[in-house]
């Protein structure tokens, strides 16, 4: 019998913690024409949040539970197809595109089974999407991706802000994102984790169905970033930025399967929205501890991948994360879904480390020299987000694809 949730099962998360940073994004505007003061103030909070958690907490964001929820109530549809039918829409090797069953998810390194479904989109064209089999499928999902898509070039004029440099940097860099993977590998993944419980000790078995959700709704089922009032003071922050008493580590057990193997994101940033607690797990920066984040119903994370850390040598870190099975049975057996946003830049964009100003540089004569020596010297070895990413791919994969 599943337990009843009490008092005693009370999660130790970074969020409990207030560890978490969160912020604000209530009234920033549309995407064509974002309010100037919401970017700027953002992209202050980013500067500060993303150099010491590497991730962020998002609320207001204007893309509603209810729509995330069918959504997710659409991919469960998909997953209850016939075989038949859902082997028209699985991915194909060098394609990003499709549906990757729970049978054919494997660990980093291949040796650890992992519990998920996964849909990827990175192209919004009708035909590759199951509108077919499920009325309906391809016109939300395509209005939920663009949604993200919108909220991500956002973020990415207040990054612009956050580093100094011009408004339209990133925004040039990231032009093609969710037109097509040869052009830009941006995607929208839709993930399932089923439930799982314990028959026997030690023996963890999936049940294929539902999950309960657990939701804050929002009033509007359209995103809506239009101001109805005058935007915050910039130098307004809401977030929660201290520890209280020390962070305990948590140690996964010795289980044959997990949902997601320990890695870090190779894009941009990552946008995460998920439906309850369901076991993510990071490593802050500068540590090897493993930490449970926690959920935020209505929030969603913002999490910094490889290039941006490339790009901002290493000032905003990509954070190593993993999925765990939750040792909790009433949360557990509930499964998890996420939907995860990778915004990439465009495949042919150069990514170095020279591309950006540092701050913290030293300035005098000797040290300027050196550093033209060391960028000539490493000019030949610069490479591109497309060769970048499948390089990583190539290096972190044993033949699968993962995420939160």
């Amino acid at each position: 019998m599943i337990k009843t949730k009490t008092s005693d099962d009370k999660l130790d998360t970074l969020l409990s913690r207030s560890v978490v940073p969160i912020i604000d994004l209530a009234h920033c505007g549309i995407e064509e024409i974002p309010v100037k003061s919401v970017v700027n103030r953002v992209g202050h909070q980013l500067h500060r949040v993303l150099a010491e958690k590497g991730m962020a907490l998002l609320v207001n964001h204007g893309i509603s539970d209810e729509k995330l929820k069918t959504a997710w109530d659409h991919l469960d549809d998909f997953v209850d197809l016939p075989p038949n039918v859902k082997q028209h829409y699985i991915r194909s090797e060098g394609n990003h595109h499709g549906y990757k069953s729970r049978e054919l998810n494997g660990n980093f390194k291949g040796k650890t089974p992992e519990l998920r479904h996964a849909f990827n989109i990175s192209t919004l064209n009708a035909q590759n999407l199951p509108e077919e089999p499920l009325p309906g499928f391809a016109d939300h999902i395509s209005t939920l991706a663009n949604d993200f898509k919108a909220l991500a070039c956002f973020i990415l004029q207040a990054l612009a802000v956050s580093l100094d440099i011009s408004p339209t940097f990133f925004l040039e860099k990231h032009s093609h994102m969710l037109s097509d993977d040869q052009e830009n590998m941006s995607t929208l993944r839709m993930l399932y984790y089923p439930p799982v419980v314990d028959d026997e000790p030690g023996q963890n078995n999936v049940i294929e169905r539902r999950c309960q959700y657990s939701y804050q709704r929002c009033l509007s089922n359209q995103p809506d970033f239009r101001p109805e009032h005058d935007p915050r003071e910039e130098d307004e922050l809401n977030e929660l930025d201290g520890t209280n008493g020390q962070l305990f580590e948590h140690k996964i057990g010795n289980g044959a399967v997990i949902r997601c193997g320990a890695h870090v994101d190779y894009g941009t940033f990552t946008l995460l929205a998920q439906d309850s607690e369901g076991g993510l797990e990071m490593k802050l920066p500068g540590s090897e501890k493993w930490h449970r984040v926690g959920h935020l119903p209505g929030a969603i994370l913002l999490n910094c991948g490889e290039i941006l850390s490339i790009w901002t040598q290493g000032r905003y870190p990509a954070l190593q994360h993993r999925v765990v099975i939750p040792e909790q049975e009433h949360i557990r057996a509930r499964g998890r879904h996420s939907i995860a946003y990778f915004c990439h830049p465009d495949n042919i964009t150069s990514i170095s480390p020279n591309d950006l100003p540092n701050p913290d540089a030293v300035k005098d004569t000797a040290c300027l020299k050196q550093r033209k020596k060391s960028f000539k010297a490493a000019k030949e070895r610069v490479y591109n987000a497309c060769q970048l990413i499948s390089k990583k791919f190539r290096d972190t994969y044993s033949n699968n694809n993962h995420s939160q």
